[in-house]
């Protein structure tokens, strides 16, 4: 028999009989996708009629392989925090993740369920589709191979090389130098350029301003004025595209800097932001 493994919350004998405090569903954009590619997830809760949170949940989202087995964990905080959740009321939010490189490709399942921060981990009675230990079969996703994906080249001498959060090695990131240059495969259609990064406006008077072009065509203007990371939807026209079976795309920051010669640090670089995923999706 295949087990179901969570990361905290775990339900004892007899809790799922409670009555539920509220229902979830969940929406995914895609219903199949690759391996490394964003999705939006849409979450519902609707509060029952007389009920409500007995203090602060996070939810949980687990992706489980056709053998039961998880594949990817997206454990959040909800943008508005269990313990302000009335009665009666709906709480829905969309949250966009790349989903993981991982061993698996085929069906698999989307279980979502509730859990305190507190030491007990206790989740919470929903109302959902297949309860399994207060764990609810919201939506199944169709994993497809990476090679799904456009694939973007990086043109060597305008990035740093690759970094990780020793907390969780699955979070990587690049620092761009004043002039990030890639490459893609030309989509020939409508396509959207998933740009996740932060900056460092604490070390300016004004904000870095980055400026996104498809070969000389700006496509995108904006102000680097957010320390922690920042999701950007760029949308890239087929038009502006071209027609050539390859596109050049830069990233270009103003200014530039490096730390060690502004007391922030021993740094020697070149910096301009920092990227954590830079994503062309046609679809």
């Amino acid at each position: 028999m295949a087990v179901l493994v969570v990361g905290a919350g775990v339900a004892c004998g007899g809790l799922a009989e409670a009555p539920p405090v509220a229902s979830v569903a969940v929406t995914l954009s895609k219903a199949t996708a690759p391996l490394g590619s964003p999705i939006d997830m849409t979450y519902t809760f609707d509060v029952a009629p007389g009920q409500s949170l007995d203090g602060q949940y996070r939810v949980f989202m687990h992706l489980l392989d056709a053998d039961g087995l998880l594949r990817w964990a997206d454990d959040h905080d909800p943008p508005t925090p269990t313990t302000e959740w009335k009665a009666g009321s709906r709480v829905t939010y969309t949250r966009t993740s790349f989903i993981p490189i991982v061993p698996y490709l085929g069906q698999a399942t989307v279980r979502v369920g509730l859990y305190r921060t507190d030491a007990t981990g206790t989740r919470a009675p929903l109302s959902g589709p297949e309860p399994e230990g207060r764990s609810y079969k919201v939506a199944t996703l169709r994993l497809l191979p990476q090679s799904e994906n456009i694939f973007v080249v990086r043109r060597a001498g305008t990035y740093h090389a690759d970094e990780f959060a020793p907390e969780n090695p699955a979070r990587e990131w690049s620092w761009t130098t004043k002039e990030l240059a890639v490459n893609f495969r030309n989509p020939k259609k409508d396509a959207t350029l998933y740009l996740e990064y932060d900056a460092r406006p604490d070390l300016f008077d004004q904000p870095q301003v980055v400026n996104v072009y498809l070969g000389s065509l700006s496509v995108a203007t904006f102000a680097a004025d957010n320390r922690d990371p920042l999701l950007r939807r760029i949308p890239l026209r087929a038009d502006s595209l071209g027609p050539a079976d390859m596109v050049e795309l830069r990233v270009v920051v103003a200014p530039s800097f490096v730390p060690a010669t502004i007391g922030a640090g021993q740094d020697t670089r070149e910096l301009g932001i920092r990227i954590y995923h830079l994503f062309v999706d046609p679809s």
